[in-house]
């Protein structure tokens, strides 16, 4: 069981994290670039008329380029440039599929774990069960949680960093136990404590700030939040169904 749920987890996650590793590259990297000049004051907030006209037309001083601070000898050379992405560019977008991979690796052994469980109580997960489980690790881990804490983009604020990990590791939980009783449970009750447990952290709240302030335009915040929920949905659910298709070939080829 143990070598089925690593091996599954693996295809899967390699499958899943490749997918969001191109959507993020496609969909999300520029608006964190952009809130990274925000951020570091490269461009400042209505310098001109577009946020992503000032992301392209402004280049990034010395003192604010990665590139420049982390490999000197390319100072005042256009070389790499030439010869494709800058050295750290390769590093940054490099660790970014990396991360991927190992972040939907981890992913994909929790919905495993969970095809276990499962299986042991007699239901049997396939592909399409797999997206469904998918479907609701989204619901889980990005969904609920950005109702009261959204996608951070470079650039603006947040509240202090252990409250709000504490809001969402409990929002995770308690937003899975609330989706498997409404999957799984058989009794009235199970439903009643589902809808309570939906419920529970956004009535507590999560953790909020005093003022509201930034370096990064709200437009570009929200585009940046709205772009990495869509590509979320899309990847949990290529995950999703990637971990049941290689669970049920798995259980065929024993």
């Amino acid at each position: 069981m143990i070598q089925r749920m690593l091996t599954s987890a693996l295809f899967a996650g390699c499958v899943a994290g490749l997918f969001a590793a191109l959507l993020h590259f496609a969909f999300v990297q520029e608006y964190i670039l952009l809130g990274e000049k925000y951020e570091s004051g490269a461009i400042t907030h209505f310098s001109s008329g577009s946020p992503i006209d000032d992301m392209v037309a402004i280049p990034p001083s010395p003192a604010h380029d990665p590139a420049a601070s982390s490999d000197s000898t390319n100072h005042g050379s256009t070389a790499a440039h030439d010869h494709g992405l800058p050295p750290s560019d390769l590093v940054r977008n490099g660790l970014t599929v990396l991360f991927a991979v190992l972040i939907y690796a981890s992913y994909a052994m929790l919905l495993l774990a969970g095809f276990g469980l499962a299986e042991a109580a007699g239901y049997k997960i396939a592909a399409a069960e797999g997206m469904l489980w998918g479907l609701a690790g989204f619901a889980a881990f990005q969904l609920a949680p950005a109702m009261g804490l959204a996608p951070e983009l470079p650039g603006t604020i947040a509240a202090e960093l252990s409250a709000r990990q504490v809001w969402w590791w409990g929002t995770v939980a308690a937003t899975a136990g609330a989706l498997a009783l409404i999957g799984y449970g058989r009794k009235p009750w199970a439903l009643l404590l589902a809808v309570g447990l939906l419920a529970a952290p956004h009535v507590i709240g999560a953790p909020d700030i005093d003022a509201f302030y930034g370096s990064a335009p709200p437009e570009v915040a929200a585009m940046f939040a709205a772009r990495v929920l869509g590509v979320g949905l899309v990847v949990w659910a290529c995950l999703g169904w990637t971990a049941g298709y290689f669970w049920q070939r798995s259980a065929a080829s024993v």
